[in-house]
């Protein structure tokens, strides 16, 4: 199993889509083992992009971070990285695919509703910004032999 995580930006929350973007991870077969509401700080906004503070729009996306709740979760499943990214499409809502989240549901590069990790590191590194070990709840639902074979 494979873990990455997730953050429902603030466009996400404010247009109530928050059901519907955890609806097709979890009917894809995804598990979410950790989830939580919270309103992103300027310091953790700084941590969680910190290769973009420097950047000259960095400003600009930290207002948006900021600006208002998010949902932080944990994802995990086979390939969940790679799963959950060509679930969400393309960064650019205009430019994703129909039938992927943004392709949906977004017309706007910085307004794509949600953010996934890139790599397994970058996953590692955002699951301990929002989460302790404590806080994670890895489960087995008992649909599972139903979802996939039992050697994959």
């Amino acid at each position: 199993m494979e873990r990455t995580f997730i953050l429902l930006k603030p466009d996400c929350v404010q247009r109530r889509l928050m059901g519907q973007v955890l609806t097709r991870f979890e009917s894809k077969g995804l598990n979410v083992v950790a989830m939580k509401m919270l309103r992103i700080t300027p310091d953790l906004a700084k941590q969680h992009y910190a290769e973009h503070v420097e950047k000259g729009w960095y400003p600009t996306l930290e207002g948006f971070i900021t600006g208002g709740p998010v949902v932080a979760a944990v994802i995990e499943g086979l390939e969940a990285i790679r799963v959950v990214r060509e679930m969400l499409g393309a960064t650019n809502g205009l430019q994703a695919a129909p039938g992927t989240i943004r392709g949906d549901f977004s017309s706007s590069r910085q307004m794509n509703l949600v953010h996934g990790s890139d790599g397994p590191e970058a996953a590692a590194r955002e699951i301990s910004l929002y989460f302790g070990d404590d806080e994670i709840c890895p489960y087995v639902p008992t649909i599972t032999p139903w979802m996939r074979a039992a050697d994959e």
